[in-house]
């Protein structure tokens, strides 16, 4: 396929080429790939162009499949990753059969982690907090289109200001990146930076974090945090200093990727 050949920045080339194909067509990816004689409508090349100016895929096709979920995205908000499902298997492997009754979300985003552990535990119920209204209002139109809008609900915030209350489980996905750590064309220039960057060290939002943690958290609960690859050692000294226990959980590729305090 052409399209392939003006991917070369991509490590996945065919497979962008192939999801923005089926979005032309209007199609499932599953489809395209059992009929690939299909013609190319004229709609896939303005796609092509987007995607060639390193727009993410998500962003062009406005949705992104996290765990059992298709969320809708766009511009605004951080682009759901497969290395934050580690946070949602670590959270379900704690509670195990006794699912939490509530759920909080910092830094919800487009609702991501809120949305897919409410889609597990169908008797909890979760508010998402996020500083940016772009990402909200995806959130609740994910809420609405997931069928989980009487369950979830969306207050804009920073992080657990204001906030009082406790919860059974407490997740989030903070910015982590050092301000001066280089970053592709595809994240820099089109996701926001106010959920990439955390100053120099990347750890600026856990040092707020962590005594909100152990504030807002429920006796008996646990906190599920995402962390870089390279920060699970200075993030775990944070938690351990408000009196939490902290176990690490490693992503699919085998780096360090959560920790759960409680």
């Amino acid at each position: 396929m052409q399209a392939v050949l003006r991917f070369s920045f991509s490590p996945t080339a065919r497979l962008d080429a192939e999801l923005l194909l089926a979005h032309a067509l209007g199609i499932e990816r599953n489809a395209l790939l059992l009929d690939l004689g299909r013609a190319v409508p004229d709609s896939f090349w303005p796609l092509v162009e987007r995607r060639e100016a390193q727009e993410p895929i998500a962003y062009i096709t406005g949705t992104r499949g996290f765990w059992t979920l298709d969320l809708i995205v766009g511009p605004g908000a951080l682009v759901p990753r497969v290395d934050s499902e580690t946070l949602i298997a670590a959270a379900l492997a704690h509670f195990g059969d006794r699912p939490p009754a509530t759920l909080l979300d910092l830094g919800t985003g487009p609702g991501t982690l809120l949305l897919a552990l409410l889609d597990e535990w169908r008797g909890s119920i979760g508010l998402g907090v996020d500083r940016s209204e772009a990402a909200l209002r995806y959130a609740v139109a994910n809420a609405s289109a997931c069928g989980m809008a009487d369950r979830a609900r969306f207050l804009r915030g920073d992080w657990a200001t204001a906030l009082n209350g406790s919860f059974d489980c407490i997740v989030t996905n903070p910015p982590y990146i050092g301000t001066g750590e280089a970053l592709s064309p595809e994240v820099r220039d089109h996701e926001p930076g106010s959920a990439l960057f955390a100053g120099p060290d990347g750890l600026d939002d856990y040092r707020l974090l962590a005594p909100e943690l152990r504030r807002l958290l429920a006796p008996g609960g646990a906190a599920v945090v995402e962390i870089g690859h390279e920060q699970a050692d200075a993030v775990t000294a944070l938690l351990e200093a408000q009196a939490f226990r902290v176990t690490l959980h490693r992503d699919l590729g085998g780096r360090p990727r959560a920790l759960l305090a409680y």
